[in-house]
């Protein structure tokens, strides 16, 4: 009988209006489990919220290309294959992370879409409207009010709760990624920034839904889920009722942290 060799490391990629420090009771509580987590930042995102949000040109001016390769390039020089978690659009980075054929299993949580994923419920377009309002935001870097971040992030959330997450976690994201996945993917000729082959053989992959996510519904990450379907590796789908788009942080979240690692670590376990 083989014997068994599950990931030791665990690599979390942070989302948009967001930064590395977002997932710091996850990194806490996974290494308290014995794990080594990395929480790898974008390019020029390594300093922190306070100096992002006086510097929003490093925030405008990255391109999701640039963003892939750089946390690629962290990933592969790893031992050995890490699970992958990312949140928001870190789980469509997730899906071009594994579609390179890097990562033992890979959880999407919140997901942003690939491309191909036309699924747009209204509370998505009321989310991202203040990012879509204007063309030329394409070429900024485009924040959340605190009453816009409680609608799209932490309607689940009171107020006072809201406020203190957005004044703690949340900056500005890349304008021309939100268009890029919004809308640009969808509708312009050729393979984009976000395209993926959904036909590819790559690591197992599970996405987690927030029952009440307004930002990326549930039904946005079954539409991608479903895509994947035509790849010959395992794909699975796990719905969390009543939960919102800072599923990560909002109370239950160890829940969600227990589902994802128990998940990966099954499918994610070799032989050697």
């Amino acid at each position: 009988m083989p014997q068994t060799e599950a990931p030791d490391t665990i690599v979390l990629v942070h989302g948009l209006w967001m930064t590395p420090r977002s997932w710091e009771d996850w990194k806490a509580y996974y290494e308290a489990k014995g794990f080594t987590v990395l929480t790898p930042a974008y390019p020029g995102f390594e300093i922190e919220v306070e100096a992002l949000r006086e510097n929003p040109d490093i925030i405008a001016n990255l391109t999701v290309p640039e963003t892939v390769d750089h946390l690629a390039a962290q990933i592969g020089a790893l031992p050995k294959p890490p699970i992958i978690m990312g949140h928001s659009f870190g789980g469509t980075l997730t899906q071009l992370l594994v579609a390179r054929g890097l990562g033992a299993a890979a959880v999407a949580i919140n997901s942003a879409p690939t491309e191909g994923v036309r699924v747009t419920p209204l509370s998505q377009a009321r989310s991202l409207f203040p990012a879509l309002k204007n063309p030329a935001n394409i070429h900024k870097a485009v924040a959340f009010t605190p009453e816009e971040f409680h609608y799209a992030f932490t309607n689940t959330l009171s107020k006072e709760a809201s406020d203190a997450v957005w004044e703690k976690y949340a900056i500005a994201a890349p304008g021309n990624w939100v268009w890029a996945y919004g809308l640009i993917a969808n509708f312009k000729p050729g393979p984009q920034e976000t395209w993926v082959d959904y036909s590819i053989a790559r690591a197992p992959l599970l996405f987690i839904a927030g029952g009440a996510d307004h930002i990326m519904p549930p039904a946005v990450n079954k539409s991608n889920a479903k895509h994947w379907g035509k790849s010959p590796s395992l794909t699975a789908y796990h719905e969390f009722p009543g939960r919102s788009h800072w599923t990560c942080g909002e109370p239950g979240w160890e829940q969600v942290a227990d589902y994802a690692l128990e998940w990966a670590l099954a499918p994610a376990t070799t032989a050697v």
